[in-house]
């Protein structure tokens, strides 16, 4: 009787721990709720502006014969790549004559940099776009060097990567000329010919300005734009601004054997080994996952325009935030670039013959890093895994996260104020850029550098960048120039 009276209050007890248990639970979906409707209600757009379509076949025009000089950059730079930049420049000149005429134009071995002396100087303003380009591989709708205006689009190499961006800002300071327009603040247009092969050049003109003791107050950068359904359950255009950007490293694998004769084949060769290496790190994930603060910034701020489910969650990341950050990575692989370290395997040689087996296996790989697990710590993993598999380690290239610049403070509230104005219909959201830049090398002398190139980048646009048949909208163009000129007169 005893023992059945003490399992009716074991009983008990359990059921009225897990009634606890349940009542503490629905507390905090509840919470969860109201803190929904008071933090995150369902957000409001501005309306899409019109398109003009003057303009925008004027200025469609000025970035086809743009694209059609080929600058693609090459990592062994030399006189007659200089030859071609000098080419394009000359065409800059001819289709900017005010910016050319009236502008401090500074030469850096191909890199260009221009000066706007304005009334003050306290608050120098950088807007910048590389004039370089990736090659241009494969067969295209129409030619990458082409200039083709058809569809809607301006296709070319460069269209979107990044000549738009160059022809806007040029663009933005001819027309603010020939209206009389005296900056407030300096300004300054940087454009390298280095960024696609992460060259010298930008950091010729950054040693430059701070020859001459210049600190920007805000530098603007290629690396996010007008995008399109950014996440899952979130739909619309969204004025998407890097914050920082990911770590880089590029690293060769050696694996040596004693080569041989295939018609006689052992286990655990180079190649066997290789591909047991790289069949480990694909189907295993041992990069540690963690929402960094753009990224958390970046789901509250979209939280509003999501579907009720995903403004739910979104709102609530102090008790959804374990779940999203697991759940992220598999809706999309740039979700999961945003929240954790990658590697990408590119490259690899090994033997000459089919009937041969290699003395040496070399597996090319680029590594991408996080803050919370940054370059040595992530180097130092993934050695460790190789090792486990015969594989030396070699770092051809490294570099750590670039800093956070803050989405509070005078230059963020600047920077978000005009691109509100200018792009009504897209709300303004930081993310962290999983690729590079050059904006990078100007946190050394500037702490505000966000990555927004003021361009409508849909699916088809981000298809194209570094891939075959890159294009961009001529409807795209003016919002462009305009945010470029808003930008320029908003800084007092």
């Amino acid at each position: 009787m005893e023992a059945c009276a003490g399992r009716r209050d074991l009983i008990g007890i359990t059921g009225m721990t897990v009634i606890i248990l349940g009542l503490i639970l629905l507390s905090l979906f509840a919470a969860a709720w109201v803190h929904m409707c008071l933090s995150a209600p369902k957000g409001k757009r501005g309306r899409r502006p019109v398109p003009d379509k003057e303009r925008a076949e004027i200025y469609a025009r000025k970035l086809s014969r743009m694209l059609q000089y080929d600058t693609v950059s090459k990592p062994e730079y030399n006189v007659e790549d200089l030859k071609r930049f000098r080419a394009f420049q000359g065409e800059l000149e001819r289709l900017f004559p005010q910016v050319h005429a009236r502008l401090e134009c500074f030469r850096l071995d191909g890199n260009l940099l221009y000066f706007w002396k304005g009334k003050s100087h306290d608050r120098p303003l950088v807007l910048m776009s590389h004039q370089d380009t990736v090659p241009a591989e494969g067969e295209w709708k129409y030619g990458p060097f082409s200039g083709a205006i058809a569809e809607g689009s301006v296709w070319g190499r460069g269209a979107c990567d990044t000549k738009c961006s160059v022809m806007g800002f040029l663009q933005a300071v001819e027309e603010l000329l020939e209206e009389g327009y005296e900056p407030e603040q300096d300004l300054y247009l940087s454009s390298s010919c280095t960024e696609e092969v992460s060259g010298d050049g930008c950091p010729k003109i950054v040693r430059f300005l701070q020859e001459k003791g210049v600190r920007p107050f805000l530098v603007c950068d290629e690396g996010g734009g007008i995008m399109e359904d950014p996440v899952p359950g979130v739909r619309g255009s969204f004025a998407m601004a890097g914050m920082m950007e990911k770590g880089m490293a590029n690293v060769h694998f050696h694996v040596s054997g004693n080569g041989g004769h295939a018609s006689t084949p052992l286990r655990g060769m180079p190649v066997a080994r290789t591909a047991d290496f790289v069949h480990w790190m694909e189907h295993h994930d041992p990069f540690r996952k963690r929402m960094e603060k753009p990224v958390r910034e970046m789901l509250r701020r979209l939280a509003p325009y999501g579907i009720l489910p995903v403004r739910y969650v979104f709102s609530n990341l102090w008790l959804f935030g374990p779940l999203v950050a697991e759940v992220m990575p598999r809706l999309s692989p740039h979700a999961a670039a945003m929240l954790q370290s990658t590697i990408a395997f590119t490259q690899i040689a090994g033997s000459d013959a089919n009937n041969m087996f290699p003395k040496e296996v070399i597996l090319g790989a680029n590594l991408r890093f996080i803050p919370h697990q940054d370059m040595e710590e992530t180097l130092g993993l993934v050695e460790k895994i190789a090792a486990k598999y015969g594989l030396e380690m070699e770092v051809v290239s490294a570099e750590p996260s670039t800093a956070v610049s803050e989405t509070e403070g005078e230059a963020w509230e600047l920077f978000s104020r005009v691109a509100r104005e200018t792009f009504p219909e897209a709300p303004v959201c930081p993310y962290i850029l999983t690729g590079g830049t050059d904006a990078r090398f100007y946190q050394d002398i500037c702490p505000h550098v966000y990555r927004f190139a003021p361009v409508v980048l849909g699916p088809e646009q981000k298809a194209g960048i570094h891939g075959i048949d890159e294009h961009i909208s001529t409807d795209c163009l003016p919002g462009c120039v305009d945010f470029y000129k808003n930008l320029i007169r908003a800084n007092r």
